[in-house]
């Protein structure tokens, strides 16, 4: 079986507080968009992972689609598979894609071997694998807040009519360099408030926190 894992950008993103987990608060919209890796799955004589395409930096046993297997595994009888991963999504570009893969492999094992998981149940299974994980069982425009992985305002923004041009400057930003330079705010425009405003007026109004330090 095959998926096409793809990629999300951010409308917005505000950094409210640092949490006693190490983690943020934010508030950010996620939306979809059509930039996608290759994900197949077959039956195998033992658990299997490789890739091709852009280069996977890490271990197998790191990757976020054995972590994803892992995951179903512990609490559903999974038999031994090969994952293969076309890698087309820029790593370390904000884009979401080791996250999407994670959430696909879920969704694709679910469907394989019939395991009966609703989007929900798959949700509480990838939100411990990243903060953006569990966005990508629903895949649809939502705002997210606390880490990222709590969600509401679904379809709050649809974009069908206009042209989303990403540029991909071969730069690699981690997580831990694009927070570095933020100061949490707590104070500030809701987003919601600011997505609702007609597109032509969120260049005047619509931040992302990580422009200061990215």
């Amino acid at each position: 079986m095959i998926l096409f894992p793809n990629a999300k950008i951010n409308l917005g993103l505000h950094v409210l507080s640092k949490r006693s987990d190490g983690f943020h608060n934010l508030e950010t919209c996620f939306y979809p968009v059509p930039w996608y890796d290759i994900l197949e799955i077959i039956p195998s004589e033992s658990l299997a992972f490789t890739s091709s395409g852009n280069a996977i930096p890490g271990n197998q046993e790191d990757n976020l689609c054995i972590k994803a297997y892992h995951t179903l595994a512990a609490d559903h009888s999974l038999p031994p598979v090969h994952i293969h991963l076309h890698k087309n999504i820029p790593i370390g570009a904000g884009l979401g894609g080791g996250s999407s893969d994670a959430a696909f492999v879920c969704t694709l094992l679910n469907q394989r071997f019939q395991l009966g998981l609703t989007n929900r149940q798959l949700e509480q299974h990838v939100r411990p694998l990243g903060s953006d994980c569990a966005f990508f069982i629903q895949n649809k425009a939502i705002v997210a807040h606390e880490k990222g992985d709590m969600f509401s305002d679904q379809g709050i923004v649809n974009l069908k009519d206009w042209w989303i041009c990403l540029i991909h400057p071969s730069i690699h930003v981690s997580t831990k360099e694009a927070y570095a330079g933020v100061i949490p705010q707590e104070n500030r425009k809701p987003l919601t408030s600011i997505l609702r405003l007609p597109v032509e007026q969120w260049k005047n109004e619509l931040v992302n926190d990580f422009e200061t330090s990215v």
